[in-house]
């Protein structure tokens, strides 16, 4: 938009216009089209499963009619009744044969309860009056026979896979009742691969018929491997039923209401959606009370021609020339009466940003661009006026202001030099001279102030062969830290005069004492923040014992198999209230490093979510580095902490002070 010019503009705001004008139109038309589709979609699933509905009943209900009069004729009944007799075995054959050039597939079977004999006959093998096999009841392939005589009923319908025929057809088992003692099944098949070739070769693009037997199972279908085979003598498998086509649970449970509405309406077409294959589709069904089937057809409305959108395509080429047209007649009339006279204008207003304030700009029109040209002009007239003066106060203000920086750059270095000069003074008040010639490699420091100075440092005093050792953090940070440093180190060397090296825990009580004595009339407001940290040690190295007091800060000790922590108390010094501190007895065990932490190191920020060190990595690196040197020690914290801190800014002062004894 940016590299548009006027003419691009005002074109791309009418394209935007049409745009916005079209896109509701557009979508109106095509959920109209849609639900136009919707509706005739709806009429042509019904049409066709009501077609479907009557191509399978005719054949269907023929067949199933002939079977029922031969497994009910008397013939049937007597020879089955005495099927020893051969003069009742040929009368019934006799009249098979009749039957059998009616039946459609012109094949017939009988199979005797009594012997388990299964006769069959049709074209494709010489006739016979012997049986073919003979059927066994603990053979998985024959339960069919006897669960049909145990349902009892007229008869039942099976689609199954007969191996030792060869062949794959509809049965109709018809039961020969003697009363109400069954006497063997009879009845007709239909080919298979012709009734689908019939049912299924009729249906167009995105349709896809589907037959259903009263539970559901699939009996008719394109895929072979969809129909459940042998469905009427016992339950389909998983990926048999119409359910298992169906991909959501709402469509499948309007599946089941359909199932049943069908059923109480026998002959009339019920209608649903559902998801299938992840595709919408509309599903119709219709109930064959004859033969417990269901029709259905599934119709992708995608998929089907159900209207002809090939005029889509001459619209939308209309409509873009159309449009071609409005941009064209809309550019003209944009360069003839806008654009020409703000060239003009244009030109007018490049001399005048190049100085040349005497220009004379053009009167012409009375319009918006003619006001604006206008304008241009007493603008021009007062720039002029004023350039003098605003260049001769800038130069004014210009050399104050440099003046004013070079007064600042001499101001802020007196407070750098103030600064550094009270960082060597704050290191100076540090005991390393002291440490290094008593403790020497026993021990190391990690001293790493958050500004040039900071508010955190460490003690050492030397008590003949024993010592005190203690590291103190006082509120605050920089200049303010710093002070406080001066005045806690007085207060400590104080109450260390007093109290002995030898009992921490009364130098912190001591220590707190003359702090609130040193401030008692300064007033300071309840908002500034006076308090400190401290945690003392005294080492009786003859003893071969140590004594811990600490004021918000722990002892840790580890051998690298373990992490001991000696915690101080739960008040800081110099705070509201005064500090509960009391001293720790341990043992000076050799390979035990001890050390001493203010919480900078703890509550530094860093990893993957900003979190602070915490006291679980902190506990993991001491029993790591415990068994190091000690010279190692100092720069392997340093190195942990610098990875965990990433690219987050130091938070607070940090001080580290450890010991070993051997």
């Amino acid at each position: 938009m940016a590299h548009l010019g006027l003419r691009g503009k005002s074109l791309l705001a009418l394209v935007l216009a049409c745009l916005f004008a079209l896109i509701p139109a557009g979508l109106a038309g095509w959920l109209a089209v849609d639900g136009v589709r919707q509706h005739f979609g709806a009429s042509y699933a019904r049409n066709v499963t009501q077609l479907n509905l009557e191509r399978i009943q005719g054949p269907l209900s023929r067949e199933l009619a002939l079977s029922r009069r031969l497994a009910n004729s008397e013939v049937t009944l007597q020879w089955m009744r005495d099927e020893g007799d051969p003069e009742k075995r040929a009368q019934f054959f006799r009249e098979a044969e009749r039957y059998r050039g009616d039946l459609a597939d012109h094949a017939y079977f009988l199979v005797s309860a009594g012997s388990g004999d299964y006769y069959y006959n049709d074209t494709a093998k010489p006739y016979s009056d012997a049986p073919r096999y003979r059927l066994e009841p603990g053979n998985p392939k024959d339960a069919w026979f006897y669960v049909t005589l145990q349902r009892g009923g007229d008869h039942t319908l099976n689609v199954s896979t007969d191996r030792a025929l060869g062949i794959t057809r509809i049965w109709m088992n018809v039961l020969i009742k003697d009363g109400d003692t069954p006497l063997g099944t009879a009845g007709a098949s239909l080919d298979l691969a012709g009734f689908l070739d019939a049912f299924l070769g009729a249906a167009e693009p995105g349709i896809m018929p589907v037959i259903l037997d009263g539970n559901g199972a699939i009996q008719a279908h394109r895929d072979p491997q969809r129909i459940a085979f042998n469905s009427a003598i016992g339950p389909s498998t998983s990926d048999s039923r119409m359910a298992d086509l169906i991909d959501d649970a709402s469509g499948r449970q309007a599946l089941q209401q359909a199932l049943l509405r069908a059923r109480g309406q026998a002959g009339q077409v019920q209608a649903f959606n559902a998801v299938m294959e992840g595709r919408p589709h509309l599903v119709a069904l219709a109930y064959v009370p004859e033969l417990s089937w269901y029709v259905v057809t599934a119709l992708d409305l995608r998929a089907a021609r159900i209207l002809d959108m090939e005029w889509i395509l001459p619209a939308l080429l209309t409509l873009l020339l159309l449009l071609g047209a409005l941009l064209l007649g809309f550019g003209y009339l944009v360069e003839r009466l806008v654009l020409a006279p703000l060239r003009r204008l244009q030109q007018s207003a490049r001399a005048i940003a190049q100085g040349r304030y005497e220009v004379t700009l053009s009167d012409r029109g009375r319009d918006e661009i003619g006001e604006l040209t206008r304008a241009f002009g007493l603008m021009a007239e007062k720039v002029r006026s004023h350039t003098a003066e605003l260049e001769a106060k800038v130069r004014e203000r210009t050399y104050k202001l440099e003046q004013a920086n070079a007064e600042m750059a001499v101001a802020h270095k007196k407070i750098g030099d103030s600064i550094d000069y009270a960082s060597l003074i704050q290191r100076a008040i540090l005991p390393d001279r002291q440490l290094t010639q008593s403790l020497g490699e026993r021990h190391f420091v990690l001293w790493k102030p958050r500004d040039v100075v900071g508010g955190d440092f460490y003690v050492f005093r030397a008590d003949g062969a024993n010592c005190l050792l203690g590291v103190i953090d006082c509120a605050g940070h920089g200049v303010p830290g710093a002070l406080m440093t001066m005045l806690a180190r007085a207060a400590i060397d104080g109450a260390i005069s007093e109290c002995g090296c030898s009992d921490p825990a009364a130098i912190l009580q001591r220590t707190d004492q003359a702090l609130r004595a040193m401030v008692a009339d300064a007033q300071l407001p309840p908002a500034l923040a006076t308090n400190l940290d401290a945690g003392l040690v005294y080492v009786d190295r003859q003893g071969a014992r140590l004594r811990f007091a600490g004021a918000k800060i722990s002892l840790y000790a580890s051998n690298g198999e373990q992490v001991r922590e000696f915690k101080g108390g739960r008040r800081a010094l110099f705070d509201r209230r005064a500090p509960e501190v009391r001293n720790l007895e341990a043992a000076l065990t050799p390979g035990w490093t001890f050390y001493l932490s203010t919480d900078g190191f703890l509550d530094q920020a860093g990893g993957e979510h900003g979190y602070g060190f915490g006291n679980t990595r902190f506990t993991q690196m001491l029993q790591e580095c415990a068994k190091m040197p000690l010279s190692e020690q100092s720069g392997a914290f340093a190195a942990t902490l610098q990875r965990y801190q990433g690219g987050n800014p130091q938070r607070d002062d940090i001080t580290i002070l450890a010991f070993r004894f051997d």
